[in-house]
């Protein structure tokens, strides 16, 4: 069954909303392992707007599954991943205006400094993964820069409307998966998926897991993170 990663920085969001103590992401990364989740994620921006980092040491403590540490090629926070060492390392573009990530890391003109970074995580034994727009050309240039996976962005998908443009949009992950499959490698997915559009991502077959945040931490507000995750979970098993 494809895996399913929780991105917990919603929940540091409220918290930092009010600079208190609560809610915890610690503890939704615990109550989000209970219901099922197979990884946790957290990124931590350069201007720490969510996840502190408090948040990463503890959770590298306590994380039982898988932690992945979402990250911008900036130099204080990948000396902060070689020092906590997480699972993983998904290298993400960040601009201080945006109030999530939006669109993929630009392989193309970052290739010097990715490259660098990339072999620097690798040898201290961390997976890294590079979240990218799902075109070909990507895909390559990702395999060449030493990563171990890429995780498709697939917030044009989830923003698509109307069957024809759902439609091209599925297409571009479908052939992005294909390609990087063939290149060697792993195929992971993210970014606005929710409990209604998953179902058609997980009928891609290259693809392994997930990564899930704002949708579940939306549902967990209402029934608790563990029914959330575990309602997504249920559906991820169901056939299509």
């Amino acid at each position: 069954m494809i895996r399913l990663g929780i991105n917990v920085d919603h929940v540091a969001t409220v918290r930092q909303a009010r600079r208190t103590v609560e809610p915890d992401p610690v503890a939704a990364a615990v109550l989000a392992e209970l219901g099922g989740a197979d990884g946790i994620t957290i990124h931590l921006r350069e201007d720490r707007r969510h996840i502190q980092d408090r948040d990463l040491e503890v959770l590298r403590k306590t994380v039982q599954t898988r932690l992945n540490l979402e990250m911008a090629l900036n130099e204080e926070i990948v000396a902060i991943a070689l020092q906590v060492l997480p699972d993983q390392a998904t290298l993400v573009p960040e601009k201080r205006e945006e109030v999530t990530t939006e669109g993929g890391l630009d392989v193309r003109a970052n290739r010097d400094s990715l490259e660098a970074v990339v072999k620097r995580l690798k040898d201290a034994g961390i997976k890294v993964s590079l979240f990218v727009d799902p075109a070909e050309e990507i895909m390559l240039i990702s395999k060449e820069a030493g990563a171990d996976a890429v995780e498709l962005h697939t917030g044009s998908y989830a923003n698509a409307r109307g069957e024809k443009e759902v439609e091209k949009e599925l297409a571009k992950l479908k052939e992005a998966a294909r390609v990087a499959e063939k290149a060697g490698l792993a195929v992971l997915a993210g970014h606005g998926l929710n409990y209604l559009n998953t179902a058609v991502i997980k009928t891609i077959p290259q693809v392994e897991e997930v990564n899930i945040g704002h949708s579940i931490v939306s549902r967990a507000v209402l029934v608790g993170m563990e029914r959330a995750v575990r309602e997504m979970k249920d559906l991820l098993s169901e056939k299509v």
